[in-house]
């Protein structure tokens, strides 16, 4: 492989296989495009680990062909309205909290499972052969977001979960060796590793950020003329 650091040449010596290598290295690197898109521009989400690990599963499901990136987002769709509809089936059992998330995850799965196979039978093989680990790893999002619908209610969770599949976009993009951006960021990072330190600095500016996000001058827009 062409315009390789000496580092991930000496991972690869030792056994380690490359995908894992690029995943290792890059996983901060999506933490941080959330940090930024949450603390500069004001895109709140599901925390960090959440869009982060959503944003891998997506790299996951459409690492081949960039337009498979329509099953990750179909998948991700079908859970949410899943697990939202059930939260009103079950809500008038009066369930404890755990077994309630228990169930919905359970149909969820078979929901999830159903489409699968409609998509096989009805000729949609590529999405009928979706790798399972991302699946589950989207699937798992239903506790996230029954949480917040519980206690900050339907629209607080369905903007949420809009601003968390932005950001996986995003990071998707960047990430995805089936974009030119991707292939660039992946370029890079075998070739200088190292660089990605600088990862730690540009998180200690964000920390220190005290002015307004970017959504906030556009929310207070007409207070910041008046004080002008």
């Amino acid at each position: 492989m062409d315009n390789i650091s000496p580092l991930i040449q000496f991972f690869l010596d030792q056994g380690l296989n490359l995908d894992t290598i690029i995943l290792l290295l890059l996983f901060p690197v999506v933490a941080t495009i959330v940090v930024i898109l949450r603390q500069i521009v004001g895109i709140k989400a599901f925390g960090i680990y959440t869009p982060s690990i959503i944003t891998l599963a997506f790299v996951f499901i459409a690492k081949d062909n960039f337009w498979d990136i329509k099953y990750a987002i179909a998948i991700y769709a079908i859970v949410l309205f899943v697990g939202m509809a059930m939260r009103y089936v079950l809500k008038k059992l009066r369930l404890l909290y755990l077994p309630r998330v228990a169930i919905n995850l359970t149909v969820v799965s078979f929901s999830v499972l159903l489409t699968l196979a409609l998509a096989g039978y009805f000729g949609r093989t590529g999405f009928a052969s979706t790798a399972i680990f991302p699946i589950l790893v989207i699937i798992m999002l239903v506790e996230k977001f029954v949480t917040v619908q519980i206690e900050k209610g339907n629209r607080t969770a369905i903007i949420l979960a809009i601003e968390t599949l932005i950001i996986a976009l995003i990071g998707y993009t960047v990430l995805s060796p089936t974009t030119f951006v991707g292939e660039y960021t992946i370029s890079f990072t075998l070739a200088h590793p190292v660089a990605l330190l600088l990862i730690i600095p540009i998180n200690i500016f964000i920390g220190k950020w005290t002015g307004l996000r970017l959504n906030e001058y556009f929310r207070f827009h007409d207070v910041i003329n008046k004080i002008k």
